[in-house]
């Protein structure tokens, strides 16, 4: 049985399991891509892993599909954050789509002072993170957490977490991140650069360590690319 199509579900996941799919998902199996009962498909749910599955039932009411083996074991990303303040809709939706692909465990929008956005909604993000899971093969959808004010996140931050700061003004310097172990997160700042306020802050917290990107001044999304790639080829599960 080939199955290529990957669904992400909110249902456990074991051999013989039955899992009824949603209207949409349904209608997509069904209707657009016109499988009958029988056609393979794989699912994942973030916590058991990747499975192969048939339809058991294909109708106009809905879909359901029984586990039959893994494919795949869960495969978790490494202990990695990406802060970013939200930029233009499709931008934003670029960012999170390739923090899922490259590897991440949370995905955060922070309000900065100079963060000039449309209102985020945190549901949206999430089916975009959990689309980009569908796509690449990822077992694992990282959570997406809800907008905060950096300041406040800042004065929560976790005791052992080390936060690479994206520098604008570090431009110029070599692009180069010190391989070091354990809990880490990456902070992209908004299309108009942290204010003075926020440097001068960032620069005096002892788990904050600035990073340059290189010689050229990087778009939001595009920094949130180099940044992971760096972070991910010194320190994370591309080694």
């Amino acid at each position: 049985m080939d199955a290529k199509i990957r669904l992400y579900v909110d249902h456990p996941l074991a051999a013989g399991q039955a899992v009824p799919l949603s209207p949409d998902q349904s209608h997509y199996l069904t209707g657009v891509m016109r499988l009958a009962v029988g056609a393979g498909v794989l699912l994942f749910n973030g916590r058991d892993g990747e499975w192969r599955a048939s339809l058991t039932v294909a109708g106009k009411r809905g879909a359901i599909a029984t586990c039959e083996a893994q494919t795949r074991p869960l495969q978790m990303p490494p202990d990695l954050w990406l802060l970013f303040a939200p930029i233009k809709k499709a931008r934003t939706d670029f960012i999170v789509e390739k923090a899922v692909e490259l590897g991440v465990q949370r995905v955060l929008p922070v309000q900065t002072r100079r963060t000039n956005a449309e209102r985020l909604r945190q549901d949206k993000m999430t089916a975009h993170a959990i689309e980009a899971a569908e796509q690449c093969g990822a077992t694992y959808v990282p959570e997406v957490a809800d907008l905060l004010p950096l300041d406040r996140l800042l004065r929560q931050w976790p005791e052992g977490r080390r936060l690479y700061w994206c520098d604008e003004t570090a431009l110029g310097r070599p692009a180069t991140l010190t391989p070091v172990s354990g809990p880490a997160a990456i902070l992209i700042g908004p299309e108009g650069g942290f204010d003075p306020g926020e440097i001068q802050r960032l620069r005096g917290l002892p788990y904050v360590v600035p990073l340059s990107l290189g010689p050229r001044i990087l778009r939001a999304d595009t920094a949130a690319v180099a940044a992971i790639t760096l972070w991910q080829a010194a320190c994370g599960d591309w080694r």
